[in-house]
């Protein structure tokens, strides 16, 4: 009989949730397979077999519990057979399985779906049906209610309900408002704007996309060049990427930049590490590399820890304008926002640009004002003109020049 272990999430933790169980009891699992998941405070970890055999559950989905406590038992003289395994689907062969079961169109017919949601279910090979089922319990008096009015429709679309969905935090969730509100109350929090014209950068990228994606299999994305930019002007303003760490102000001479990134479980910011040293093509494949694995809750705390500074963007969320929170123990972050064409004086004449607001809230303790206006108004300049971030401070003329 092989015991399941809780493993360590890192050396603060002692004790996490059970997240989700992918077999049931009595199980056949083979060696390797995910069985389940258990969230920390600050990540979510897979729990894998072993060794094959049959499962037997000791905790359920939501229990807390120990870490290093047995939490499920694998008999292995039951030896797997793999036509009988239990695995967890991929979002492929779902897919598959739903794109080639019978349609249910007749039944709800009369259900409008808007076109955004119908192509969000066509990407995931789901119906109508698979949208409405598990929303609510049907009770007697829902049936009594259908048959009164004679219409499936008319039910849908007029039913009042005053029910109310209770669910429990999650660990991380709990520590993510446990941290949100210790920067409020822990940290002298500021937030100066600006506004930036993303013509320059748009228009590189259509210039350069084809030949960007032919040579490095990705598409050149918005992120990096921010990226890219902070981590230049990071190098002009130090005090910017510092933090406190009780009465000592360190200064990394380093560039590890936070991206945060939205996940099923909450936002999530992977790290990249020594951005200075980093080509626009690596920060990118970095990017997606981090965001995917943060994303299918397969990020690690390496891969979270540290840091010196954080990008957010809510633009992806259509947001105009916001006033991000601090990542502690980092004293600044960056938060991008949506893209709106605008009329703007250039040269003494209007145009009508693409612009983006710009927010960077600081810690005023570590950042005085000056720094954090100079730092945001050196981020808006590499970015309308994207080719000075080659130089650090300056252009090709001014460098040429020796000025």
């Amino acid at each position: 009989m092989l015991e399941l272990k809780i493993p360590s999430p890192g050396e603060s933790i002692s004790e996490v949730e059970i997240a989700n169980w992918f077999v049931e009891n009595g199980d056949i699992v083979t060696k390797d397979q995910e069985i389940g998941e258990i969230e920390s405070e600050k990540a979510t970890l897979p729990l894998i077999a072993e060794d094959g055999g049959k499962v037997e559950l000791l905790a359920e989905v939501g229990d807390t519990v120990q870490v290093g406590s047995v939490v499920c038992k694998i008999d292995t003289s039951v030896k797997p057979d793999a036509s009988k395994t239990t695995s967890k689907p991929t979002e492929k062969s779902v897919a598959e399985e739903k794109s080639q079961a019978e349609p249910a169109k007749e039944e709800t017919a009369g259900i409008k779906v808007t076109p955004v949601a119908r192509k969000m279910m066509e990407q995931e090979g789901l119906d109508v049906n698979d949208i409405i089922d598990g929303l609510r319990k049907i009770n007697a008096s829902d049936v009594d209610a259908v048959l009164k009015k004679g219409s499936v429709t008319n039910f849908v679309n007029e039913k009042i309900s005053r029910e109310e969905d209770r669910t429990k935090l999650s660990q991380l969730r709990k520590k993510i408002s446990e941290r949100l509100v210790a920067v409020k109350n822990e940290t002298a929090m500021l937030t100066t704007f600006n506004e930036v014209d993303m013509s320059a950068i748009m228009a590189l990228r259509k210039k350069y996309q084809e030949k960007f994606v032919e040579k490095h299999g990705l598409k050149l994305g918005f992120m990096s060049f921010f990226t890219k930019a902070v981590t230049e002007a990071l190098k002009q303003y130090p005090t910017v990427n510092s933090y406190l760490d009780g009465d000592t102000l360190v200064s990394p001479a380093y560039c590890d930049i936070g991206i945060a990134v939205t996940t099923g479980k909450g936002l999530m910011v992977p790290i990249l590490r020594n951005t200075e040293a980093m080509s626009m093509a690596e920060i990118e494949k970095e990017i997606l590399e981090l965001a995917g694995k943060a994303r299918k809750n397969r990020i690690s705390m390496d891969d979270m820890s540290g840091g010196t500074f954080t990008i957010t963007n809510g633009g992806v969320f259509g947001s105009m304008l916001s006033t991000p929170i601090l990542n502690p123990p980092q004293s600044a972050i960056l938060g991008m926002h949506n893209i709106i064409e605008r009329p703007v004086a250039v040269n003494g004449k209007v145009e009508i640009r693409p612009m983006m607001y710009l927010a960077l809230s600081y810690d005023h303790r570590v950042i005085d004002g000056r720094d954090s206006v100079g730092f945001l108004k050196t981020v808006k300049e590499y970015i309308e003109d994207p080719s000075t971030m080659l130089f650090g401070s300056g252009s090709a003329e001014s460098l040429l020049l020796d000025l």
